[in-house]
């Protein structure tokens, strides 16, 4: 029987696929993808404080990843309000924070039990901020946003998802007699098409897609910053996740999803070099400017909270509230942080390594 779009997909095949998904091509990009990602792995390896990145790269994951569906908030508001979501009034902004805040726990999960649909449960449920569990009722269609034209119509009724969503599971944990890359682009796709809750689909997916590398032990820590491939090339991302159902073309969506992991792996690994070096290099200016407040915790935290707080350097264990004061003080009178107000709270920016953060080359600023 021919797909039809307007028609639920009941019969998604279970995995593992039919077709051969490790031909000599897609072998060939997974030993690629493997070197990057074996290099990110070890690049985050030796940060010394793994709180900056864990505190900064899973923050522009989040943006991309909301990007994706037209979510959009600047990676700015983020890092503004990354200590807190209550009170923040944009909606884009909440949805994305309320992502990395999924992707932690996500992460903190993994710890207790494999991943499963009740860890995808939680996953959408904390970045829609209500509670998501299967779907029990039909309506749910994906249609394209330029057209408002029905695409693909997903399968129906909770047992039908839940025993779908189980040999998900099955397939993930028990077929490693594929390669993990290999595996998670099959998962990807599978679970999208499953498309198990009413909304947050293609987020929690992506989350998914992390959680699964960290598990299998590529990568200790989320800090592979897929989203930024899909983002810039989504219309492939969409149209090669289509055309699995519509053609069975297993090919060019898994060497999509292995690109996707070497560029960002690639880019990731020179970003982290980057902060190594400007972390390097504020430490060297601050001795040189301010050596009496020089210390490796104080400039770690500048890195760890680009949007500082005096409370910060209480917190820290640095100083205590009045001499915390003081070095700020003294950190933008040499001009390595800008004072600002948000609302009635005085932030510290750093604005050299959101700078270095946020834009596509990895040109290490100088202070």
């Amino acid at each position: 029987m021919p797909f039809d779009p307007l028609q639920p997909y009941d019969d998604l095949p279970d995995l593992p696929p039919a077709a051969d998904v490790e031909s000599k091509t897609v072998l060939k990009a997974c030993i690629d993808a493997r070197a990057a990602l074996a290099e990110l792995k070890s690049a985050g390896q030796r940060i010394p404080n793994q709180a900056v990145l864990i505190n900064t790269i899973p923050l522009l994951e989040a943006q991309a990843s909301s990007e994706i569906e037209n979510i959009v908030t600047t990676s700015d508001a983020l890092f503004r309000h990354a200590h807190r979501e209550d009170g923040v009034e944009d909606a884009a902004t909440r949805e994305a924070l309320r992502y990395r805040r999924a992707l932690r726990v996500g992460i903190e999960s993994l710890r207790a039990r494999p991943l499963s649909t009740r860890i995808a449960e939680q996953v959408c449920t904390l970045i829609k901020g209500v509670d998501m569990t299967v779907r029990r009722v039909p309506g749910t269609a994906l249609a394209n946003h330029a057209t408002s034209q029905v695409i693909y119509t997903p399968p129906v009724g909770e047992s039908l998802l839940r025993q779908k969503l189980a040999n998900w599971e099955r397939f993930i944990h028990e077929r490693t007699d594929f390669d993990p890359l290999v595996r998670m682009a099959v998962a990807h796709y599978q679970f999208e098409a499953i498309h198990p809750f009413t909304d947050g689909n293609g987020r929690t997916g992506r989350i998914l897609n992390l959680l699964m590398l960290v598990e299998q032990g590529l990568l200790e820590q989320p800090v592979l910053y897929l989203s930024r491939y899909i983002l810039r090339h989504r219309a492939e991302y969409y149209h090669s996740l289509l055309a699995v159902t519509t053609d069975g073309a297993w090919e060019p969506w898994v060497l999509y999803m292995l690109a996707a992991v070497a560029e960002t792996s690639r880019w990731t690994t020179a970003k982290i070099a980057a902060v190594t070096q400007l972390q390097d290099a504020a430490a060297a200016f601050l001795r040189e400017r301010a050596g009496r407040i020089y210390s490796r915790e104080l400039v770690e935290l500048l890195f760890v909270q680009p949007y500082c707080r005096i409370q910060n350097i209480v917190n820290a264990g640095i100083a205590k509230r009045q001499t915390a004061s003081v070095y700020m003080q003294e950190l933008v009178r040499i001009g390595m942080l800008q004072a600002t107000k948000v609302g009635r709270e005085k932030l510290f920016v750093h604005q050299n390594y959101l700078r270095l953060l946020t834009a596509e080359d990895h040109a290490v600023p100088s202070y």
